[in-house]
């Protein structure tokens, strides 16, 4: 998916490292990041990720997945309205007081469409809303403009920008204008990024402070691609906390290291379906849906013994189910592309009308080390079939571009753990492409369009199978492909932290020990 996707909170675990050492105050605690951050705007594609550092949601969510106190004391809504109660004494950054009209600015800037904000896009809800706010009681409200059932999960949990950033947007990039935990104060293009501690804040989860004994006063992101390098820094002490995946997990064991494993989906992959593009045919999707080794892909994705992936989005997200299983397309691919108009010609090249078939098919490393195995294990078989694969490799803001603004492809293979709600992938599977929306590859699907219709109107979990039967039609349908269910691991060295869904750390939790 996006940068942004890969940011989303959600359900999840804790871990606590089994060190006893006495704690580190107002030590420095290094973070690897997989990827540079070319915007730290919480609202951008690339920014959400790094956004918990600085940044509060009027809720947060536990390592257990239950919702809890933020920059509000209290919240409710029902599938059309949402009502927060802000604490007092909040302050930005920049020591200005927080307001209630204030949240709603910045609720209305992310929610506009016209502001083409991806980042946002793939935490709000779906449906137009309106925000308004009462600063004499600090009660912020929405009323969406049509049923939404998880409004708390979505408009609580967006990253809330001060006054000072939302008057000059374009300064988000390089520094960060929120409530919260840390500020930060050093940008260098290419990484390493620094933060630094706010004294006096005391509205985190459940009520966090940055008075803790061992909370960091700086944290200081390098970016380091690779996963063995990960693992090595690890090892030697060069970063205290980096997530790793791939075969370099092993090497990690038994070193006395937190460790918290997170679920991903490996390889998800789109089929761009926008008009011109050879994969606007749901025929030709199917076919070539067939013709892959899934469980030759799932081995190659998580570096050995793999497990096909049953859903889009990963264990522990709402609603998760075994959908594939049932719904992927099951036929002889090439009798299928025979049926569908397509012939090999003299060199082995499937035609139809005249036109052969080619695929420009793109992954980056930067999203996981595996992919571009995958995408030349897919290529392969789709070449023995008859299709001309262009396979490219690209860098993160390479492969963003390609998604989202140029649609300069037929096939993407990414990673993410998905979206801790089923609403999370609404925006990517229905709707406009962009710059309107997220619909990155254009999919069209009424069956799909339907059923979400449906659950909308239903309250919370009570609309799980509606849900899962929306997904089971983008199956078959091939209008998306999950290749394995992996894992990832957050490793810690001299730490203590917690994480909620997809492995995000909650800073307010992070510990330094000698």
């Amino acid at each position: 998916m996006t940068a942004a996707a890969v940011a989303l909170s959600g359900c999840g675990g804790a871990t606590r490292s089994s060190t006893t050492t006495p704690l580190v105050d107002h030590g420095t605690v290094r973070i690897a990041a997989a990827s540079e951050t070319p915007s730290f705007n919480p609202y951008s594609a690339f920014g959400a990720s790094q956004s918990r550092y600085a940044y509060d949601s009027l809720v947060n969510l536990a390592p257990d997945g239950t919702v809890v106190s933020g920059l509000a004391s209290s919240w409710q809504a029902t599938t059309t309205t949402a009502t927060f109660t802000l604490r007092p004494g909040i302050t930005c950054a920049d020591g200005t007081p927080l307001t209630a009209s204030a949240v709603a600015r910045a609720l209305t800037y992310a929610g506009d469409p016209a502001n083409q904000l991806a980042g946002a896009r793939t935490v709000l809800p779906n449906v137009p809303f309106t925000a308004g706010a009462d600063d004499r009681t600090g009660t912020v409200s929405a009323t969406s403009a049509a049923p939404f059932p998880f409004l708390t999960r979505t408009l609580g949990l967006l990253p809330i920008v001060c006054p000072a950033g939302l008057d000059r947007p374009q300064s988000l990039d390089r520094a960060t204008q929120g409530t919260g935990p840390y500020v930060l104060t050093r940008y260098t293009p290419g990484g390493p990024y620094e933060f630094t501690v706010r004294d006096g804040y005391t509205w985190g989860p459940s009520g966090a402070t940055t008075a803790e004994p061992g909370l960091p006063a700086h944290i200081v992101i390098p970016v380091v691609p690779q996963a063995s390098t990960a693992a090595n820094l690890l090892l030697s002490g060069g970063v205290e906390i980096a997530n790793v995946n791939g075969p370099d997990r092993a090497r990690l064991t038994g070193h006395g290291l937190a460790a918290t494993d997170v679920a991903t989906v490996v390889g998800l992959t789109f089929f761009n379906q926008r008009p011109g593009r050879a994969l606007a045919d749901p025929a030709l999707r199917r076919a070539l849906v067939s013709a892959l080794d899934r469980r030759g892909l799932a081995n190659v994705a998580v570096g050995g013994t793999g497990r096909p992936a049953t859903d889009f989005g990963a264990e522990g997200a709402v609603c998760h189910a075994d959908l594939a299983t049932a719904n992927l397309p099951a036929q002889d691919a090439a009798e299928a592309l025979r049926a569908a108009g397509w012939t090999r010609s003299t060199d082995g090249r499937l035609t139809k009308d005249g036109r052969a078939l080619r695929l420009r098919l793109i992954t980056s490393p930067d999203v996981g080390p595996t992919l571009p195995s995958v995408a030349e294990l897919m290529a392969r078989d789709w070449t023995a079939l008859g299709a001309k694969v262009d396979l490219v490799t690209e860098s993160l803001p390479a492969l963003v571009n390609a998604m989202y603004r140029s649609g300069d492809f037929d096939v993407v293979v990414g990673t993410s753990p998905g979206f801790a709600l089923p609403v999370g992938f609404i925006p990517f599977f229905s709707g406009p492409t962009p710059a309107q929306g997220l619909n990155f590859a254009g999919v069209t699907n009424p069956e799909y369009d339907a059923l979400v219709a449906q659950a909308l109107g239903e309250t919370d979990t009570s609309g799980c199978g509606t849900w899962n039967r929306a997904a089971a039609a983008l199956f078959r349908s091939a209008d998306a492909l999950p290749i394995a269910d992996g894992r990832s691991t957050v490793y810690g060295y001299r730490t203590t932290f917690a994480t909620t869904f997809g492995g995000q750390l909650i800073p307010t939790s992070i510990r330094l020990h000698q």
